[in-house]
């Protein structure tokens, strides 16, 4: 590794940043990725603690190298030919304070590949900052918006970045809406001129802490699909029935007609020894969505899911009657 002495600023005088990184590994070899020829988005909420990143590439799993994201810290993308360590070098930097431009500045200094790298930074407060190497395949170029700056390199057409701008900055929703939308939006434009094959959305809030089931991160990947920023969108769907919470106010009594829809569609999926509530809560747990249920009420998300499933279940014989199994 190359000796490091702090300069102006914390420069290092051979390039490197203060934390003595110089763009390698530590037997002083590049450690480049095998090239995600990439289109992404970086972003910070309004406030100024939730961070993602989208991304989507002609290459398998994406999500794996690209993005990096902290909550309550920022998010980077780094991509074009992929150097890896720019993700924990560059989280690392903006904790010690670094804007998202002086982070760019640090990471690209001391990396001999810099001239093929694209990297996209967004940090709690400040503008973006963004690097697009000389070396890049064309189209290739970055973006800078109001807290979100958008990326690629081998797009498919000057107009791609520009789309996921307008999309991302005019859709509503939470922060992982508003990236898939332009995610969607530079798809549709084009996006890699190579085709599809991956993509990814990750998003953290809050301070980090995090459990299982939680609103506070999005960690979705499709390493390989043949439309992967449409699998993406079902992840997301997935994802937030799953961490959602009920509507207190769209709860609807468990009883009268509703008790007999959802008694045929348990039965449409083998469910019919017992009571309902206690069928319900049952075939709930086996979804993952036993936080659903309730003692009084229907949330109609689950009689939703219900449907669906229901509806792709194979045909079963009518059996007899459960006795007291609609009370």
């Amino acid at each position: 590794m190359i000796p490091w002495t702090a300069g102006p600023d914390g420069v290092g005088q051979d390039g490197t940043g203060r934390d003595g990184w110089n763009g390698t590994g530590p037997d002083g070899g590049d450690r480049d990725g095998e090239g995600a020829v990439t289109f992404s988005l970086v972003a910070r909420d309004d406030d100024g603690r939730t961070f993602g990143v989208a991304t989507a590439s002609k290459y398998l799993a994406v999500g794996a190298t690209v993005p990096a994201v902290a909550a309550g810290v920022g998010a980077l993308a780094t991509q074009a030919s992929t150097n890896v360590l720019f993700r924990d070098a560059g989280l690392r930097l903006l904790r010690q304070g670094r804007t998202a431009p002086r982070t760019v500045e640090l990471l690209v200094a001391g990396d001999p590949g810099r001239t093929e790298r694209q990297v996209a930074v967004v940090a709690a407060t400040g503008p973006p900052g963004a690097w697009t190497g000389e070396g890049c395949s064309d189209v290739a170029c970055h973006l800078v918006g109001d807290g979100v700056v958008a990326a690629g390199n081998l797009l498919a057409d000057e107009a791609v970045l520009p789309a996921m701008l307008r999309a991302s900055q005019g859709a509503t929703g939470t922060l992982a809406r508003r990236l898939l939308a332009g995610l969607a939006a530079g798809d549709a434009a084009g996006g890699d001129r190579r085709g599809r094959q991956s993509a990814a959305l990750v998003v953290a809030s809050g301070s980090g802490v995090l459990q299982l089931r939680t609103s506070a991160r999005v960690d979705l990947r499709v390493d390989d699909h043949p439309a992967p920023v449409p699998e993406l969108a079902r992840l997301l769907d997935r994802h937030e029935l799953l961490v959602g919470e009920t509507d207190p106010a769209a709860v609807v009594p468990l009883r009268g007609e509703v008790a007999v829809r959802v008694e045929g569609l348990l039965a449409a999926l083998g469910r019919t020894a017992g009571r309902l509530p206690a069928r319900l809560q049952a075939w709930a747990g086996t979804e993952n969505l036993e936080h659903r249920t309730l003692l009084d009420g229907l949330d109609p998300v689950l009689l939703d899911e219900l449907e669906r499933l229901a509806g792709r279940a194979p045909a079963r014989a009518p059996g007899p009657p459960v006795p007291g199994s609609t009370s």
